[in-house]
């Protein structure tokens, strides 16, 4: 947990965990438009955001109080990392009930207690404050709930607002008493949140998680209706085996019963357990059928505890990792510093004869990339736990894997059969298609190639368009007849995943037809998308004017079936055959390398410092910056791709990262050195004129701009030069910045090396660590 306080008048905050947390007054608020975020705290704008005011209403209130220390979530929770996210949401009825004050900021009631009854009380009663989901608990957790207007004044507090409260609200006068909510039953419990709205509507359900002491992970996407279900099957499966499924049960699964009957038979055959592997072609279903056997082991064996667990990569292995840890309550489960994968292994292996089934989706590769909390490779099976009651179940698109896996333990997906297509296809269509339209589906997704993918996409257009199977087929014909070596004839050899004219691609084209007639930005988002990436895709990286709009745009590509949300994360995930046929709709369109160079500005553009509170954001936005550098070439893209790697090259390097930090170093190194540094002067001059004017003479980024351009200076052999402006750049930073700054020290480092090493531009041998330190440090 994370608190903040004044350190004079500069806003300091502390991440308590594992430490005891002292007492604290917690902020309890609508969000704004322009909300001071964690991220925010280590730049020196962050006054200037109209959020601020309401942080200094709470340092003001909590001083009063008494307390130094006090809670806020807009700059208390780091939105960019998930798993802190996901434990806030869980945690969040726990720190309002632990907190000694809670301040409720009413910025639509402008009259304070001591002003005549009529004129606050309409207004008080009115607020809007009283209508959203999330406060419920801020109003029922905290022993002490203090009401403020929007100039602060205070209006009162839960014991002398009691009646109105109460009126308003209609929770009962024990729970405003902080009685004991187990009096209480689920169904009365729930009722208090009826009248409430959330942003998102899966929130209406998540906001009651503390009220009914209830832990489930979020999983925005699923819709209200299934995020009901799940918490009603946690519930019910009080006393049973735990586990985690983060996803619904699909109640448009159809088909794969042999599949499925195998599945279920080898996995617990003769009450041992066995290692098993779902292997087919991109879009065919694979998740989907595990989700399934995920959910009826669970409802068939009470003993069982299931876990659902992202094999996608090492980052995603370990957040699955925590939430079992944190599930089971292994000892050790909160450390920061504790390999959760490792204390899962630990504790599966030794359980006895306690059966468990641990699901690993989209294990396309087993030998896993290192990630920030890894300093190499990792292997999937050294996370897998050694017990004979273990059953493991994995999902993937590559053989060869699927072999190493489970050797003959394999089931593969191919093509759908057309009578389960169909019923699929029913099952997405918002109004069910007649008998006499029976002909008309079977043409249809023989067009489709019973794909469930393309299956799913031709059903949210049909149903986003209000249209009919015939429409929609005539709109497949005339797709095809338009894409340049492809006849108008459907594919005899199945579905063609990896065929960017095939079935997938063709749903995409008809929907991107439709989205450039009614909606440029959607298109335009899709089209950087295609450039970055295909998961977790920031929202912040969308060529949207503001955080709404994106949303906006965002919503009706999920719409069409196009994207998948993640309204957590403010981030979006694409299938990668959309994310390939994407890529290829681009280069016909000869705009690829165009919206490959707006991903690479947007990227430098929200890229973070090496400060280690920007840790989060980095690690998140690493994969999108190495996939647009290894896309693209430095010849095209020129000062911002070269810009965007060295700031990649120094999170790694901050990251422990070393051998990816070098491999990157040493293509900056060559593109920088490659003959073109009249080329990188221009860039460099033109790069810091820009931040002089934008930011300022002395702002960090100029600074580290000017440190830049010294350096390319020194690449070109003009010594005098470069010493000259690194002397100012020294002279600023310790003005600026102060002499114990890390840009300082290693600027002045620099200076120093380059006087008594006479400007060397090619290092000694010798001092290479040194160099390659220096270069981190200053370069970036």
């Amino acid at each position: 947990m994370r608190l903040l306080h004044l350190d004079g008048e500069r806003l300091v905050s502390t991440d308590f965990r594992g430490k005891t947390i002292p007492p604290y007054a917690i902020l309890s608020h609508r969000w704004g438009d322009s909300e001071v975020l964690l991220e925010d705290l280590g730049r020196d704008t962050y006054k200037e955001k109209d959020g601020y005011r309401k942080i200094e209403f709470c340092a003001a209130q909590a001083a009063r109080d008494g307390l130094r220390h006090f809670w806020i979530d807009t700059c208390c929770i780091d939105k960019w990392d998930r798993r802190e996210r996901s434990k806030a949401i869980n945690s969040m009825f726990r720190w309002y009930k632990d907190a000694a004050r809670c301040y409720v900021f009413l910025p639509d009631v402008s009259a304070a207690a001591d002003a005549p009854q009529s004129n606050w009380e309409t207004a008080f009663l009115a607020s809007e404050w009283f209508t959203r989901g999330w406060t419920l608990q801020e109003l029922i957790a905290p022993a002490s709930v203090e009401f403020f207007s929007c100039d602060g004044g205070r209006i009162g507090d839960k014991t002398s607002l009691e009646p109105l409260v109460h009126a308003k609200t209609g929770i009962p006068v024990e729970v405003l008493r902080n009685g004991s909510l187990d009096e209480f039953a689920i169904d009365e419990r729930r009722g208090w949140a009826k009248n409430r709205k959330t942003t998102e509507e899966e929130d209406a359900v998540y906001c009651l998680l503390g009220i009914l002491d209830v832990v489930i992970p979020a999983a925005y996407g699923e819709g209200v209706e299934r995020a009901w279900r799940r918490l009603q099957t946690e519930l019910e499966a009080a006393g049973s085996a735990p586990s985690i499924i983060p996803f619904s049960q699909n109640d448009q699964f159809v088909g794969r019963e042999s599949q499925l009957a195998e599945l279920e038979a080898q996995l617990f055959e003769y009450n041992r357990a066995t290692k098993m592997v779902i292997v087919g072609p991109p879009g065919t279903g694979k998740s989907q059928l595990a989700l399934e056997v995920a959910h009826r082991t669970r409802q068939r064996n009470k003993d069982c505890s299931v876990f659902w667990i992202d094999a996608s990569d090492t980052d995603s292995l370990y957040r699955s990792y925590a939430g079992i840890a944190q599930k089971l309550g292994i000892p050790g489960w909160d450390d920061e510093k504790a390999d959760s994968r490792q204390l899962v292994r630990a504790h599966l292996s030794g359980e006895g004869e306690k059966p468990y089934l641990l699901v690993f989706d989209n294990a396309d590769d087993v030998s896993l990339g290192s990630s920030g909390r890894s300093t190499g490779a990792a292997h999937l099976s050294d996370y897998v736990p050694q017990s004979e009651f273990c059953s493991i179940l994995c999902t993937t698109t590559n053989r060869d894997t699927a072999e190493m896996l489970a050797a003959s333990d394999v089931v593969e997906l191919k093509e759908m059969a057309p009578s389960t297509a169909q019923r699929m296809l029913g099952n997405h269509l918002r109004t069910l298609f007649s008998g006499s339209e029976q002909q008309e589906a079977q043409l249809l997704l023989h067009e489709l190639s019973c794909l469930p993918l393309a299956i799913v996409q031709a059903a949210a257009y049909i149903n986003t368009r209000d249209i009919t199977l015939q429409q929609y087929r005539s709109l497949i014909t005339r797709q095809r007849e338009a894409v340049p070596g492809r006849n108008s004839e459907s594919p005899e050899n199945g579905p063609q995943e990896h065929d960017i004219t095939g079935p997938v691609a063709t749903t995409l084209l008809i929907s991107l037809d439709q989205l450039r007639g009614d909606n440029n930005l959607a298109t335009d988002c899709l089209s950087l998308a295609a450039c970055v990436d295909r998961k977790d895709i920031p929202l912040d990286l969308l060529p949207a004017t503001s955080p709404r709009e994106g949303e906006e745009a965002v919503k009706v590509l999920s719409g069409y079936g196009l994207v998948t949300r993640r309204p957590a994360e403010s981030s979006l995930d694409l299938h990668q055959l959309v994310h390939r046929a994407l890529q290829e709709w681009l280069q016909r369109q000869g705009r690829l390398d165009e919206w490959t160079g707006n991903a690479i500005r947007e990227l430098y553009r929200v890229f973070p410092g090496n400060d280690h509170g920007s840790r989060s954001k980095w690690r998140r936005l690493l994969p999108h910056a190495k996939y647009v550098l290894t896309h693209s070439s430095a010849e095209k893209e020129g000062g911002d791709r070269l810009e965007l790697a060295r700031k990649c090259a120094m999170a790694l390097y901050n990251d422990g990262r070393w051998t990816e930090a070098e491999q990157l170093d040493v293509q900056v190194m060559e593109t920088s050195s490659r003959g073109r540094w009249t080329e990188a002067e221009r860039l460099e001059v033109q790069v810091m004129e820009t931040r002089k004017r934008v930011l300022g003479d002395e702002h960090p980024d100029t600074l580290i701009s000017m440190n830049n351009l010294a350096f390319t200076f020194q690449g070109q052999g003009l010594y005098n030069k470069a010493i000259s402006l690194l002397e100012k750049c020294c002279q600023l930073q310790q003005r600026n910045l102060g002499p114990e700054h890390p840009y300082t020290i290693s600027s002045v480092e620099a200076l120093q090396a380059w006087k008594i090493g006479n400007v060397s531009p090619k290092p000694a041998r010798k001092s290479r660590s040194f160099w390659r330190r220096l270069f981190y440090r200053i370069k970036i």
